[in-house]
């Protein structure tokens, strides 16, 4: 069962003891939901009704925020709107539940990846420990070195030279520079600590700021890297759909398609614009370091997260939507894919435009280089 036809799904009698369960009797053991763009486990949050706790909050195909109690390849997902969340919990008629109050605000949301949290989380007013749960998993940073390898690279060479160590991730590096066994790489240290303007005690905190910033860059980079292959195969996908005789006539299709084809080149272009620019932005940034550059650059990266992240929370989740359904150019015909096309991939096809425009100008971070 797809997210898109359990998104109504009615949930049974017995679905608050079900989730009542440890977290891995829900969902699949293996899962890292905060790795996610598109998954919110709400165990994280000030919630008090403990069936909706041990649930978490998706993003369905159509863009749509809804509550999903479990998952599992032979049950499927367990899923309701966030309308209908009072009825299942079985909160008083005539009241707002604190919970239900929460969830909707949740549910604005455009993206539930761990970098927007932190900023949107603030905005309205939901406290979350942010050091325990508003972060990547160890598997995903390891998974993000190869990312990272452009920002640490000039970092070691500016430190380390020619005796440059072998480090395998952000961590590792923070780890040498906390008891650097190398005078030279002391000295250096010490330089790096002028520039910035900090005490050299607070060189590696200042460095783990740096990892933090960076690495969401790897992380949004990593998630653009991924959906691009579909986003190919939908848009020839498309091209296939307009040379149909059976469907060349449907001006509907049509119309639709070309919306979203719009929508796509759009919101791609624009992301990988502001990578190009924030690659501008770092690519000089060790040869004249200081405390004001880095803040700028931090602040710069920041401002752009919940835009990057919505749009690609939404970009991904219709991508891999279509790619579950068709993996390759022979899985199902024109007529089947315009039939989901028609369904499922308009329905919330504007609201990538809408939180793409929501973005600070490109023309900004010149500015603030």
């Amino acid at each position: 069962m797809s997210l898109a036809q359990a998104e109504s799904m009615p949930l049974s009698e017995d679905v608050e003891s079900d989730v009542g369960k440890s977290r891995t009797n829900g969902f699949p053991e293996s899962s890292s939901d905060m790795d996610s763009l598109h998954i919110l486990p709400l165990y994280i949050l000030p919630i008090e009704t403990g069936a909706l706790k041990s649930a978490r909050m998706i993003k369905n195909v159509r863009l749509e925020s809804v509550i999903e109690f479990f998952r599992g390849e032979q049950i499927g997902s367990g899923q309701t709107t966030i309308q209908h969340l009072p009825a299942q919990m079985g909160w008083p008629e005539g009241t707002v539940h604190a919970d239900f109050e929460l969830v909707r605000k949740l549910a604005r949301l455009p993206s539930y990846d761990v970098y927007s949290l932190r900023v949107m989380l603030r905005n309205i007013g939901v406290e979350v420990d942010e050091q325990k749960y508003l972060r990547l998993s160890p598997e995903k940073v390891t998974e993000l070195s190869s990312y990272m390898t452009k920002f640490t690279r000039p970092l070691l060479n500016q430190v380390f030279g020619d005796t440059e160590p072998d480090v395998d991730t952000f961590s590792d590096v923070v780890a040498l520079f906390r008891d650097p066994d190398i005078s030279k790489a002391r000295a250096r240290l010490e330089a790096l600590a002028e520039r910035l303007k900090i005490d050299l005690i607070e060189v590696p905190k200042f460095l783990e700021d740096f990892g933090d910033i960076f690495l969401s860059l790897s992380y949004y980079r990593q998630a653009l890297d991924a959906i691009s292959p579909t986003v190919d195969e939908f848009l020839d996908a498309l091209i296939e759909i307009r040379k149909n005789h059976q469907l060349s006539s449907d001006r509907n299709l049509l119309d639709s398609c070309a919306e979203i084809e719009d929508a796509l080149i759009e919101s791609m272009a624009s992301v990988t614009g502001r990578f190009e620019n924030f690659d501008r932005s770092t690519d000089d940034m060790w040869l004249d370091l200081d405390a004001e550059k880095f803040a700028k650059i931090k602040e710069l990266v920041r401002g752009f997260h919940a835009s990057i992240g919505g749009v690609l929370c939404a970009l991904t989740v219709k991508m891999s939507m279509w790619h579950e359904l068709f993996p390759t150019p022979q899985h199902g015909g024109p007529v089947k894919r315009s039939e989901f096309i028609m369904s499922e991939m308009k329905q919330g096809i504007r609201k990538i435009k809408k939180i793409e425009d929501s973005a600070p100008l490109l023309a900004s971070l010149e500015k603030k280089k």
